[in-house]
């Protein structure tokens, strides 16, 4: 039975405040514990441990010291996860859109409980494909994974996953929250001027966003191995949707033809998309990637072109140049 000692916080409505107070946000977590992660573009991991003496309180009444905090200092809300790993911490807001703090029970059957009746994709590294596939086999839902023999989890999903899934489904998460670590992801989101309805606008912007990541990540050598789609609407409800990328890489086109696939899948019809954002995850030296050769003329010209077009934005900055159709810088109002 560990202590609840861990916040996930969410800071709501970030998006319309178009990308300001985040790192004062984290500073403000910051005068309650040292150990405190940044999660951009909207979020943090706090471990409030050596904190719950010296405020003579428990993690939630902490978490609602935070909540206040925010507000008076920043006008800001949040959503305060809270338990005794950061795993837990963050699957308490799943499904949470408002604000509030939802607290996970300590001990083993609470939190068996909790956990049962969660979408399998709600673990992390748990994809759409993934999903599908257990759900196949009766395993939708994350207390059937956790209950499911060893066996038929290996059969499913090789030994490896199903050995960190049947961990993750019992809300095991042995990782500390650790201070400055660097995060193996890169996010970008566009906010749009007014309350957008209209799809062709809505792939505009993740044209924007998926050029901008991908310029952002040759120019740190880097590649990514996943792609994440968040969709906020204008009540400050988001979707969240993840898929792993072919094969690592910081190719735009490759980037925004998997951005587009989350998009559509969606099926959004008449939503009031208020901002989307791209999240590059799995971040790894773009050198140590294997890319598999392509026999298409096609492709390699437009690598070519890539690379002039990057040459091009660091001389003349970031505006010289970029793929005709996109919405204008990230971050900024359509």
């Amino acid at each position: 039975m560990s202590e609840r000692a861990v916040l996930h916080v969410r800071f709501l409505g970030l998006s319309d405040r178009r990308g300001e107070g985040h790192h004062e946000l984290v500073r403000l977590l910051e005068d309650l514990t040292p150990v405190v992660r940044s999660l951009p573009p909207d979020a943090a991991l706090a471990d409030v441990r050596g904190a719950l003496r010296y405020f003579e309180a428990d993690a939630e009444r902490l978490a609602g010291l935070v909540r206040v905090r925010a507000l008076a200092r920043h006008g800001v809300d949040c959503a305060v996860g809270v338990a005794g790993n950061p795993l837990l911490a963050r699957l308490a807001l799943v499904g949470r859109d408002g604000p509030g703090v939802w607290v996970v029970p300590e001990d083993p059957e609470g939190i068996a409980e909790f956990l049962a009746e969660l979408p399998v994709d709600a673990l992390p590294g748990v994809g759409a494909a993934t999903a599908r596939s257990l759900a196949g086999y009766g395993l939708g839902a994350v207390g059937r994974l956790a209950a499911a023999p060893p066996a038929t989890l290996q059969r499913v999903l090789g030994a490896g996953q199903a050995r960190r899934l049947r961990a993750l489904a019992r809300g095991e998460d042995p990782t500390p929250v650790v201070p400055g670590a660097p995060e193996p992801t890169l996010a970008v989101e566009h906010r749009f001027g007014h309350d957008e309805l209209d799809a062709a606008w809505r792939h505009r912007a993740l044209l924007s966003l998926a050029d901008e990541l991908g310029y952002r990540l040759r120019g740190a050598g880097q590649t990514a191995r996943a792609l994440t789609l968040t969709v906020r609407y204008a009540d400050h409800a988001t979707t969240t949707r993840r898929r792993e990328l072919a094969e690592p890489t910081a190719h735009t086109p490759a980037l925004l033809a998997l951005a587009d696939t989350l998009h559509n899948a969606l099926g959004l019809q008449r939503a009031r998309v208020r901002a989307v954002a791209l999240r590059a995850e799995g971040l790894a030296a773009a050198d140590r990637a294997t890319r598999q050769l392509s026999l298409d003329p096609a492709d390699e010209r437009r690598r070519r072109a890539e690379q002039a077009a990057d040459r091009a934005r660091r001389r003349f900055g970031a505006g010289a140049v970029g793929p005709a159709g996109r919405a204008g810088r990230p971050g900024r109002a359509a």
